[in-house]
């Protein structure tokens, strides 16, 4: 995660670092609340596991996406770092990898959109919120992550070598 205070930190990168603390929170607070009053009291809220179903959901595909662009994805240095001392060829494989993301999240923004209108008409059981909630944030993840790759395929941006294990 990177610090706060730190000026050269996004502003996308703070409210995504603050919305997935923000999703934990509730999560915990919901299950230690519902494990108490269950094991305690003999009852529970019902709500909690579905609340905390799709806060994590959300949490996840928001760390996703704030992890692209500071390369905390998988990179295959170990197939990129051969290339190094070859820039032409690593300009060309940066390139192939910057279209095969994007190609992927075209096919992950297609099917999770198709989940979206099928979930627009459905509710959840307990909490009664549109099920198309669940697959929104992988829709939202595809479109920023396509939509940074392709940038960086415009610009022809040299993916980052300096990962720190050979083989992640």
């Amino acid at each position: 995660m990177s610090d706060s205070t730190n000026p050269g930190s996004s502003g996308f990168q703070r409210w995504s670092e603050r919305a997935m603390a923000l999703c934990l929170a509730v999560m915990a607070a919901a299950v230690f609340l519902n494990v108490v009053l269950r094991y305690g009291f003999g009852s529970g809220v019902a709500a909690s596991e579905e609340l905390s179903r799709l806060l994590f959901v959300w949490m996840v595909f928001i760390g996703a996406t704030a992890a692209y662009p500071m390369g905390q994805h998988m990179a295959f240095t170990a197939l990129l770092t051969p290339l190094a001392k070859r820039p032409v060829a690593l300009k060309a494989m940066s390139r192939l990898v910057h279209a095969l993301v994007l190609l992927s999240c075209g096919l992950l923004g297609w099917g999770a959109w198709q989940q979206v209108v099928i979930g627009m008409d459905s509710r959840s059981v307990v909490m009664a919120y549109p099920t198309a909630l669940l697959p929104l944030p992988a829709f939202l993840c595809a479109v920023a992550i396509g939509a940074m790759s392709f940038w960086n395929l415009l610009r022809g941006e040299v993916i980052d070598l300096g990962h720190e294990s050979e083989v992640e």
